[in-house]
Parts: structure tokens; sequence; C-alpha cells
């Protein structure tokens, strides 16, 4: 069915407003990917969040973490580190066999924008190579380490064929602010189509996987579904 020209100028306003929106949430320090989130959320059925872990693997953590999506049955996107997927290749392994999308965080957590375009490219390169052997996938997603993106950030990556992928909600897990601040930090900003990012590697996660329960269990009972993001 076709629309009316009304209709096609009032979805071009609601375009403008999301995109203003990205831009305010850009200067904050957050953005919001998908680059249309509600657009996304549309597409499967209104209010989709997409949960999505850092650092990983983590032989301590991430069996956690995969136990506790799988009792929901929940997907997720895990942006790993090349060095731990080196490391613990059979965990990435199982997070890509139990359906959950494994996406580059780059080798060794460097700021992205300090590297020189030989380093940047063995950086992603080397860690979609350990992705690939494990899951059969080259991700087609990069989430720069600590969000540190700019243009030749941007530009490095859309040149190996890398969407850069950040967040719209961040509970700060990874500083350890207990189990109900992640918690009520979440669970207090989602909306449809937000990008919550977690943490499974890099320290002790214990908070982060005893407060995922409650947030899945919570986003369900609101009506909300998740999506992997790639």
């Amino acid at each position: 069915m076709g629309s009316s020209p009304v209709g096609r100028r009032a979805v071009g306003r609601i375009r403008t407003a999301i995109g203003a929106l990205a831009v305010a949430l850009l200067a904050a320090g957050a953005v919001a990917v998908p680059a249309d989130p509600a657009e996304a959320a549309g597409s499967r059925g209104g209010k989709v969040v997409y949960l999505t872990f850092d650092d990983g693997p983590s032989p301590v953590y991430t069996p956690q973490i995969l136990s506790i999506l799988n009792r929901y049955g929940v997907h997720a996107t895990f942006f790993e580190l090349g060095e731990n997927v080196a490391a613990h290749p059979s965990l990435t392994a199982q997070v890509a066999r139990q359906g959950h999308s494994v996406q580059n965080h780059s080798w060794s957590h460097p700021d992205l924008r300090r590297l020189s375009g030989s380093s940047f490219d063995s950086q992603v390169g080397g860690t979609d190579r350990a992705i690939r052997a494990q899951t059969g996938r080259t991700p087609k997603c990069l989430r720069p380490p600590y969000g540190a993106v700019n243009g030749a950030v941007r530009s490095r990556a859309a040149a190996l064929g890398k969407q850069v992928v950040l967040w719209s909600v961040d509970p700060a897990d990874w500083s350890r602010p207990g189990t109900a601040a992640i918690r009520s930090r979440v669970l207090g900003n989602v909306r449809p189509g937000s990008v919550i990012l977690l943490h499974d590697g890099g320290g002790n996660r214990s908070q982060t996987a005893a407060a995922l329960p409650a947030i899945l269990s919570t986003l369900k009972a609101r009506g909300y579904s998740f999506a992997t993001l790639c």
C-alpha cells in the first residue's frame, strides 16, 4: 500500500528529529546505534533493545553470562578482544554456537585514534582473523575501545568494511558500582532502540552477572524483545 505526500512528510519530520537526537547524544558522549534505532525497533515490532557485552571472552564470567542469557532466551552482541579470543578460543566458539553475534573490539584495547593506519589495520584485522577462525564469520561491526572515535577511525573502519557501533545506555558496570546501581541505571534509561553497554571481560564482572537476571526479566515484563546488532 502506498503512502500519501502528507504521510511521507510526517515520516521525514520524524527522521529529522531522530537525527537531531543522535547529534545531541554524540555531544553528550553517548551514541545510539543503529543510526536509526527507532526504524530498527519498528521493523521488529516496536520495543526492541540491543544488549551488548565488551572485553571478553572471560573464562570466569562469559560462561555465567551465557548461561543467564540462555535461561531467558535472549541473544546479545559480544564485542570481543582478539587477544582474549586467542587465549580462550573455545569460548568464542560457544558464544557463536548459542546464537549470539561476535564482533570486533580490537586486539588489545588501545585508543584507536592514536594509532597509525598500519597499526589500526593490525588491531582490527588480527581480531577479525581470530574471530573468523572460531565462528566462520568475519565481524561486520567494530566497537572502538573507550568509545574513542574521530574521522580517521571512521574512515579506516569503513575501508575495512566495518560499521562503527557505540551505545546509548551505559551503567558503568566496569567501575563495579554495585549490582543495584547497574540494574537501576539500565532500567531507568532504556528506551525502544537502546543499545545497552555491559562487560563480560576486563576484570571482575560478578556484579554485572548478578544484575543481569533482573534486567532481563524486568525488560521482558515491560514488553521488550532483544535483538543482535550485527
